[in-house]
């Protein structure tokens, strides 16, 4: 699919319904109960330190698991799966040792959702899926110090994060990735960061794809970790031109509510959410049903404030299919951002 189809199609789909992102990829792990071994495989089984955790880097060596997880996403309805990379950043893999295969990480979690996408298309070619490239927030934070007695401290750089993020920009739009998800934004600078290596690396090689942003909210202060309320986030961000703004991750649906709509009251682009399957319990596990999390979401669209809707921690397949049907009640009237004549950063599609 080329760059000029997607921004085709995806303007064309928006205009009569809600589109479907996928799930919670990590807890889709989680279910196999992989061992030190399974992340290591041959490749890996002499390096220096432990693995266990590192779920990127099964894109290398449980690739058919992988593969299945992305399908099982889009087998549910879902219109978009994100790429397995959301730690593939040199930052996040400097905790394993694993700097050196970040553009490999990107590279082949690009192909392998790619490779998932181009088969259930094959079953279903009326109805095109897209791959979007997730890049997440990293493990530092610009804006704060990790040691409360030196505030002015900072233990990365925003020309850090920029480096960082090319990288794994590199590797996704190699893979062939249609859209970049820059998610879980818990700190704007780190997002500035990475929207400059974005429009950067645009310009520099003559292309453009487009930009979905996706903050989290992380507490009941209604604030990001760096302290913004939903509405600043977005009026820091809009210089990227994205194709939509949302929140995911942290809260349950029920309690992004009036999050969700303080940012679809002020975007002048779509709006999407991926909230966790509620909050999680005294087990670290999510307790909201798909039919629960499928009837507040409902709710949000009805009030004509999504263009995206999908699943975050906690949410499975059974979770994205629950999602399906509620929304095909909602016409574009009821959309607030559907008639919008999109601005494509840097170059014009």
């Amino acid at each position: 699919m080329s760059m000029k189809n997607t921004k085709k199609i995806l303007e064309e789909k928006l205009k009569s319904r809600i589109l479907i992102l996928d799930g919670a990829m990590g807890t889709m792990i989680q279910a196999y109960c992989l061992e030190e071994k399974d992340f290591r495989g041959s490749r890996f089984k002499e390096h220096p330190c432990d693995l266990k955790g590192n779920n990127d880097l099964l894109t290398l060596t449980k690739a058919q698991m992988i593969y299945d997880i992305h399908l099982s996403f889009l087998e549910a309805g879902a219109d978009i799966i994100e790429t397995n990379t959301f730690n593939s950043t040199s930052i996040s893999q400097a905790d394993y040792q694993l700097e050196d295969i970040v553009y490999e990480l990107n590279l082949e979690g690009a192909k392998n959702a790619r490779r998932a996408v181009q088969d259930i298309e094959k079953q279903d070619p009326h109805h095109p899926r897209f791959v979007a490239g997730a890049i997440g927030p990293t493990s530092k934070t610009a804006t704060m110090s990790p040691e409360v007695n030196n505030p002015g401290f900072r233990n990365v750089s925003f020309d850090d994060l920029v480096r960082t993020y090319t990288e794994s920009i590199r590797g996704l739009i190699d893979g062939g990735v249609d859209i970049l998800l820059i998610e879980t934004v818990f700190d704007t600078l780190n997002c500035k960061a990475a929207i400059f290596a974005v429009l950067e690396y645009f310009e520099k090689n003559h292309i453009a794809l487009p930009i979905m942003i996706s903050g989290t909210i992380t507490d009941a202060s209604g604030r990001t970790l760096s302290g913004q309320t939903p509405e600043a986030f977005w009026y820091s961000v809009r210089h990227a031109k994205p194709i939509a703004i949302g929140l995911n991750c942290a809260l349950g649906a029920k309690e992004l509510r009036a999050h969700i709509e303080a940012i679809s009251n002020v975007a002048d682009c779509a709006v999407s959410i991926y909230p966790n399957a509620g909050l999680p319990n005294e087990m670290g596990e999510y307790d909201d049903t798909p039919e629960e999390m499928a009837d507040v979401l409902k709710d949000f669209a009805s009030q004509g404030w999504l263009n995206f809707v999908g699943g975050c921690c906690g949410t499975t397949p059974d979770h994205i299919r629950a999602m399906q049907m509620p929304w095909q009640a909602f016409l574009p009237g009821k959309f607030p951002n559907t008639n919008l004549s999109w601005r494509w950063p840097v170059l014009s599609l």
